[in-house]
């Protein structure tokens, strides 16, 4: 440890020393380098230094925010980012010492959940999830997007890179910022506000799913349902898009909670409580999953039962019309000697003779069911 004294009151004695931080972070380039041309500010979202939990007063930029937490103790840097590209990211990565597979990580819009460490950074990849509102349900229409938060978790600092429409962080720092005892845990509590803000919105968006699925099974089971096949396979093929945002996020925290050595008692509890609400969000996908499978078999099963009674009327009408047809194929051979053939009535009683046959066929049809 440090000889440092450290700030009574906070949970930095886990944290590594600051003078190792401070070691690692790369002074300032000077004026006139090669990097002045660099504009990575355009995709700067926040930067905040934050002292004991509180945020300090006034802008900052990233150079000069390292510059304060190199010289206080008890501080980290929080800088967010939106979408940057990798002439934005390049300077920060290298102000930050970032390995370069890092660096590609935060420049790729979509990434598989994980958690990497490269030396004392922490690489923690999430998927972001929302709810498209949609009036009804079709066969192309989007039910969820998705996108994904990069973070890059060091000592002294946090940085934060989201991709995509999704997962805003502006209310996770605004809830943090009000919650000092919380932010004085450091980095790693930020990485836990923003783990749990993520997996709520997965859960309000399971939930928007659910009611998408009744009223899809109330469409599907109606007594005069149109064919929805193709309705049921897109909202399933959203679904599926939805379980690779959520499923794979298992394993980063499953890791966490299993890191005793790299992480405190409690912001493993902390993620202990996310994990528990991401498994509840995962079993109600399965759960949609399987209740999707058994609609479509069950919309299957109807068009091959409506196929078959379609194919029984056509039967029933096809044989109710061959008789008719039999009857003035015979009366109509121009023989000169048939039988009934001068009789005066004998059109008339052909006539009815066929619309009695017509009639006994139909009422048999419609008692066995075929009409």
């Amino acid at each position: 440890m440090s000889d440092e004294p450290q700030p009574q009151g906070t949970a930095w004695a886990w944290a590594a020393p600051l003078r190792k931080a401070a070691s690692r972070i790369r002074p300032p380039e000077p004026a006139g380098t090669e990097d002045d041309g660099d504009t990575p500010g355009r995709s700067v979202v926040d930067c905040a230094v934050y002292v004991e939990g509180r945020r300090r007063p006034g802008a900052c930029d990233y150079d000069s925010g390292l510059a304060t937490v190199s010289q206080t103790p008890g501080s980290f840097l929080w800088l967010g980012l939106h979408e940057p590209s990798e002439a934005d990211f390049a300077p920060i990565a290298k102000r930050f010492g970032l390995d370069e597979l890092a660096v590609e990580a935060a420049t790729t819009r979509r990434q598989r959940p994980k958690i990497e460490h490269f030396a004392d950074v922490a690489l923690f990849v999430l998927r972001t999830t929302r709810y498209v509102e949609h009036s009804t349900l079709t066969e192309s229409c989007d039910v969820v997007e998705t996108g994904s938060v990069v973070l890059f978790i060091g000592d002294a600092y946090v940085i934060s890179v989201r991709h995509g429409p999704a997962g805003e962080l502006a209310p996770v720092r605004s809830d943090l910022e009000k919650r000092p005892d919380r932010l004085a845990q450091g980095p790693w509590a930020v990485a836990h506000a923003v783990a749990d803000r993520l997996v709520d919105s997965y859960l309000e968006v399971a939930v928007a799913f659910e009611n998408d699925i009744d009223e899809l099974e109330d469409h599907v089971f109606a007594p005069q349902s149109q064919n929805r096949a193709a309705q049921i396979y897109q909202l399933k093929r959203e679904l599926m898009e939805f379980k690779r945002a959520v499923a794979p996020l298992q394993h980063p925290l499953a890791a966490l909670i299993d890191d005793k050595e790299g992480l405190p008692k409690e912001i493993r509890r902390y993620f202990r409580d996310v994990n528990d609400h991401l498994l509840r969000t995962v079993e109600r996908i399965v759960t949609y999953d399987d209740l999707l499978n058994s609609i479509l078999q069950a919309r299957l099963a109807q068009l091959s039962v409506d196929q078959n009674n379609d194919m029984r009327k056509i039967a029933a009408w096809a044989a109710i019309a061959a008789a008719q047809t039999a009857i003035a194929g015979i009366y109509g051979m121009n023989f000169d000697y048939m039988p009934e053939l001068h009789w005066k009535y004998g059109y008339v009683i052909v006539l009815a003779l066929m619309f009695v046959v017509a009639s006994t066929m139909y009422r048999a049809f419609r008692r066995s069911g075929w009409l």
